[in-house]
């Protein structure tokens, strides 16, 4: 019975290699940190991961995870609903609503299912949803989830937002949805901009701010405190899988209400396993650090600059960014993939991205910062981005 499957998804999957598009997985056999061993034992730096305020292998959060495993137990066995709430998560719950200024706040395995879950519960074909152009997949999907009618904005291009509410206007509830920061470019939307235009036309907000959670802001939480708009969003999404921590678990939080009907109908929430009691254990003693002192967050801005300044001094072409994201953009896939391959010979472990992860011919390297880099490893980084740049004919 599986022949005929297997035969197309072998052509398939030949094909997806012969394009170039077949990805391959590093396995790494340290703690994530800013230094990671890859392979048979090739230690690197590493500046293609999530862990924006060096929190992954945290003493604290390792010692937190131990002492609720303790506590706790090791799984709940169970969705919340039913058997599978402990006071952690509510404890949680409480902290992320704190942190962002909302009103409560809903746990996910993830924050693919935060997102796959905010949408059909509150919308339905009388409603509109609003989305920006490049909004990650997991928003995407969960749009698709949902009767609500669909409209899309090019990106950032608040123009263009204003022409889809205008369009939007007959549907009884219109929601505005827009990445906070966009991973693969590294810029803020402009929220400022994106809640005066949905006020003026009676319109919700939606945020996802996974990569500008603890990073973005004057003391890093997020969009909405870069904007000077804490508490005026109305649903906002994120993970703990990045900054806080970069273990697993997501959230949506905002107005008590939505979120309310989320616990009731959320399908997500309703139909997984609550998350385990280490990680909600870890992600607490991550709210302890970050309401102690802001030096994590300080230590990244720092460490972003210094990236982003003695690149742009090298001659490199980057996306303007605000964030811990920069893309060094090279334009050829090919030349991505063989960049890439150069810098880890050097010790710099990074990523190229190609279509159709971003557009046909804007191929790039996404360089992620940590506050766990030290001053002298990006240095080393950018030493090597010029010796292969210029083996490569980049720079002149």
């Amino acid at each position: 019975m599986y022949a005929k499957l297997q035969a197309h998804l072998q052509a398939e999957l030949a094909q997806i290699e012969k394009a170039g598009l077949f990805k391959r997985e590093r396995v790494i056999t340290s703690p994530q940190n800013a230094t990671v061993r890859v392979g048979k034992g090739q230690d690197v730096l590493n500046f293609c991961a999530n862990n924006y305020l060096g929190l992954s292998d945290h003493p604290r959060l390792v010692e937190a995870a131990k002492l609720s495993l303790d506590s706790h137990g090791y799984g709940m066995s169970s969705v919340r609903f039913i058997c599978g709430t402990q006071d952690l998560h509510k404890e949680l719950e409480r902290r992320v609503a704190d942190y962002f200024g909302t009103e409560d706040t809903i746990l996910y395995a993830a924050c693919f299912d935060a997102n796959g879950g905010v949408f059909e519960p509150l919308f339905d074909e009388q409603d509109a949803i609003i989305s920006d152009q490049l909004n990650h997949a997991s928003i995407i999907d969960g749009i698709r989830l949902c009767k609500a009618a669909r409209y899309r904005y090019q990106s950032a291009d608040m123009d263009d937002l204003e022409r889809q509410l205008v369009a939007a206007r007959q549907h009884r509830f219109r929601l505005v949805v827009t990445d906070a920061v966009f991973s693969m470019d590294g810029h803020i939307a402009p929220l400022d901009q994106i809640v005066e235009l949905a006020r003026r036309y009676d319109a919700l907000v939606m945020i996802d701010e996974c990569h500008s959670a603890g990073v973005v802001g004057p003391t890093g939480r997020g969009a909405t405190e870069h904007f000077g708009l804490r508490g005026q969003v109305d649903i906002i999404t994120g993970t703990l899988g990045k900054a806080f921590g970069g273990a697993i678990g997501g959230f949506t939080t905002g107005r008590k209400e939505i979120i309310e009907m989320l616990r009731q109908r959320s399908r997500p929430y309703l139909f997984s396993n609550s998350l385990p009691p280490a990680v909600v254990g870890a992600a607490l003693a991550t709210f302890d650090l970050l309401a102690e002192s802001d030096e994590l967050h300080t230590r990244l801005q720092a460490n972003t600059e210094r990236f982003r300044s003695k690149m742009q001094a090298a001659g490199f072409s980057m996306k303007p960014s605000q964030s811990a994201i920069v893309a060094v953009m090279l334009y050829d896939a090919k030349l991505s993939q063989d960049f890439a391959a150069r810098l880890l010979e050097l010790g710099i472990y990074v990523v190229g991205f190609f279509y159709p992860v971003v557009p046909k011919d804007q191929a790039r390297i996404r360089v992620q910062l940590s506050a766990a880099h030290t001053f002298e490893q990006i240095d080393k980084a950018v030493e090597a981005f010029v010796k292969v740049g210029k083996r490569l004919g980049v720079l002149s």
